[in-house]
């Protein structure tokens, strides 16, 4: 029952369900997104494994369809046609190689065909205050060479605008650059392959290696136990911590009471004592008087009268209450005096 009201109380209460909560979150939200970002950076890194040990090939035999098939992402594609200088656009803020980077993105024409594919040509360098300046695509006829990529997503709040005359767009989405230009693309785009015309500056492949993500993920899952356990340390700690304030409580108490006991021994000591006293002085009165009593009863005096012997008188009381007669007494001296001298 002391465990239940402890565990009971609104401190308690709303902390476990903060923790609980985080809990939840740990191993539904944030342990998931970490190790789904893991699961997909191997994924990629394995197709670009694929990818980079197989030889180019066009553009249709990998994909015939404007739609991207998962499996041939990162794969090396030729494919010819022009390239629409007009129709271009830039993705700013971008970082590459630890520097910022302007990346030229420039629809491009395939021959026989109505597709149009969004081309990567590389990167740019800003320049501050004002529009980098972009070399121009070759004209006319061209074949090159690029990988294959998926579109990239795009917030719902951020679109393409218009920054002194250039189309300016938040990320490389086919999409998007469609939608500014009035023209029909595929759903991927190609990433320009070095050397190839109309190439900017070299956009390197990712590293293969799967980041911090696993571990990201570990972690959380490990938040999502510890954070528990550690609620349960505490309210264990705090419930043993009143349990043995409680048995102090009762040996405190404890003691008060013997000391109250001792007390009252103490005190009534003295009243016993002086209980004894009385008894034995009131014994002694009582010898006393029997004492006296018996003395009083049978009292022999041996009265010596002049011209007599000793009389021995039984008295009753006290021996002054045991006066003789004074005419015996004159009669008895005269008659003693007589046979003494003759009379």
């Amino acid at each position: 029952m002391h465990v239940l009201r402890t565990i009971l109380r609104p401190g308690w209460i709303a902390l476990g369900v903060v923790v609980a909560a985080f809990a939840v979150a740990c191993f539904t939200l944030l342990a998931p997104w970490q190790l789904g970002k893991n699961s997909d950076t191997e994924h990629r890194n394995d197709l670009i494994r694929a990818a980079t040990s197989l030889e180019t090939v066009p553009l249709a035999e990998i994909a015939p369809t404007s739609t991207l098939d998962p499996s041939t992402e990162w794969r090396e594609v030729e494919v010819t046609g022009r390239y629409l200088e007009d129709r271009q656009a830039l993705v700013r803020l971008r970082n590459i190689q630890e520097r910022p980077a302007v990346v030229v993105l420039t629809p491009f024409a395939v021959n026989g065909s109505d597709r149009v594919i969004l081309i990567n040509r590389g990167f740019v360098r800003p320049v501050e205050g004002g529009v980098p300046d972009v070399p121009s695509p070759p004209a006319g006829e061209q074949t090159i060479e690029g990988r294959i990529r998926a579109a990239e997503g795009v917030s719902a709040d951020r679109g393409f605008r218009a920054d002194n005359g250039v189309l300016t767009v938040p990320s490389i989405n086919p999409g998007v650059v469609a939608t500014a230009t009035s023209t029909p693309m595929d759903d991927f785009y190609l990433q320009l392959s070095p050397d190839q015309p109309g190439a900017l500056g070299e956009i390197p492949l990712p590293q293969l290696d799967t980041g911090p993500y696993l571990s990201y993920g570990l972690q959380w899952l490990a938040f999502g136990v510890m954070a528990p356990l550690g609620v349960l340390y505490f309210l264990i700690s705090e419930i043993r911590t009143r349990r043995r304030a409680s048995a102090a409580k009762v040996a405190a108490a404890g003691e008060d009471s013997a000391a109250a006991g001792g007390a009252v021994v103490a005190e009534s000591t003295p009243a016993a004592e002086a209980s004894a006293s009385a008894s034995r002085a009131e014994r002694r009165r009582q010898m006393r008087e029997e004492l006296r009593a018996a003395s009083g009863t049978t009292v022999v005096h041996n009265v010596g009268r002049i011209g007599h012997g000793p009389v021995a008188e039984d008295t009753v009381g006290d021996v002054r209450d045991a006066t003789p007669d004074p005419r015996s007494q004159d009669g008895e001296v005269r008659d003693k005096l007589n046979r003494r001298y003759g009379g």
